[in-house]
């Protein structure tokens, strides 16, 4: 899975925007943390879940599990919108 081409991120004093481009599916504004940063920058190559988890873990003390529970609804968000390709 990838973020699908039609959305720019922008990371503007410590925010995350994720802007559609006119031909997204989705017309607004998507804003999120760092972390949210850190999917969407592993999303910009094809990738997996567990391996944005790594990056994630590489970067940040928590628990495994959270993370990838907040990889998932991120995830799940972004398909919602089409921001995602299979």
């Amino acid at each position: 899975m990838k973020l699908n081409d039609e959305f720019l991120v922008h990371k503007i004093s410590g925010e995350t925007l994720l802007v559609p481009t006119a031909q997204a599916p989705f017309h607004g504004l998507g804003q999120g943390n760092d972390t949210v940063y850190v999917i969407l920058d592993c999303l910009k190559n094809d990738t997996t879940e567990e391996k944005i988890v790594d990056a994630l873990a590489e970067k940040y003390d928590g628990s495994r599990d959270e993370m990838a529970e907040d990889v998932r609804s991120v995830i799940s968000k972004l398909r919602k919108i089409g921001a995602i390709v299979e």
